[in-house]
C-alpha cells in the first residue's frame, strides 16, 4: 500500500500518551511517499482526562462546521460501535485520535520503529519500515513541526462484529523540514506552515480485552 502524505510534526503535549490508553475509553511543505494505513517516553505519559475535559452528548453536525466530531455519514456505525462497547467514549476519542496522530508521526519522523510497532497493526507498521530504512539509505534527516490541529472529524464508522473502524480526517498546519546528516537543508522551512488533510482509519477487536487501537490506513482528503 502506497500513497503521498505531507510531512509531519509533534510538538503537542500529547506526546506523552500511548494509543491504547487515549481512545475512546470513558474511565477516567514537502512530501514523502509513505504507506496507505499509518509513545512517548514513559516518563512523559498522563492520562487524557487530565488534557481535555469530558464531551458530553456528542451528536453529528453538517459537514463544513468546524465543532463537528462526526459527520452523519458515520452516525449509524457510531450507534453500532456504541451499543457494542458501552465504555466507548465519542469525545474520548476524538481527543485521543488527535494524540494519536502527534504519536505516529512524530515516531515516523525520528525512525522509531519500537514505538510504531506499538500503534500500528502489522500491514502499515511494515510499510512504515521500509519508508524509514529507504529515508536513512539517503541520508535524510526530519526536523519538522506540527503548528497544530484545527480540525478533528470522524468522517466513516462501521463494527463488523467483533472489530469496529473509525475513519477520522485531520486538518493541521504543519511546518517541514528535511536535512542530510551533516544538517545542511535540503527542503523545507520551520518558518512556513502548509495546510495538510490526513484521513485515518483506527481498528479495535471489542470482544478482546486489549483495549489497544491500531492505525489501520492512513490517507489524504
Amino acid at each position: 500500500m502506497t500513497i503521498e502524505i505531507v510531512l509531519l510534526a509533534m510538538v503537542a503535549a500529547f506526546l506523552g500518551l500511548r494509543l491504547y490508553s487515549v481512545l475512546g475509553k470513558r474511565t477516567g511543505h514537502e512530501q514523502e511517499h509513505m504507506p496507505r494505513g499509518m509513545e512517548p517516553r514513559a516518563n512523559e505519559r498522563r492520562p487524557l482526562e487530565d488534557a481535555k475535559p469530558h464531551v458530553p452528548d456528542i451528536a453529528p453536525a453538517h459537514a463544513g462546521t468546524p465543532t463537528m466530531v462526526y459527520d452523519s455519514s458515520a452516525e449509524a456505525g457510531m450507534r453500532e460501535i456504541l451499543s457494542a462497547d458501552r465504555n466507548f467514549d465519542v469525545g474520548r476519542f476524538i481527543e485521543g485520535a488527535q494524540a494519536a496522530y502527534a504519536m505516529v508521526l512524530e515516531a515516523f519522523w525520528k525512525g522509531d520503529k519500537e514505538e510504531l510497532k506499538l500503534l500500528c497493526d502489522d500491514d502499515v507498521y511494515e510499510s512504515f519500515v521500509e519508508v524509514i530504512d529507504a529515508r536513512e539509505k539517503r541520508g535524510e534527516v526530519l526536523e519538522n513541526q506540527l503548528v497544530r490541529i484545527d480540525n478533528a472529524r470522524i468522517s466513516e464508522a462501521e463494527y463488523r462484529r467483533p472489530v469496529a473502524r473509525i475513519t477520522v480526517q485531520f486538518d493541521a498546519d504543519i511546518a517541514a523540514v528535511v536535512k542530510d546528516k551533516k544538517g545542511k537543508l535540503i527542503a523545507g522551512s520551520l518558518s512556513d506552515a502548509a495546510e495538510t488533510h490526513d484521513v485515518w482509519t483506527f481498528k479495535r477487536d471489542l470482544s478482546s480485552a486489549d483495549p489497544n487501537w491500531l492505525l489501520d490506513e492512513t490517507d489524504e482528503a
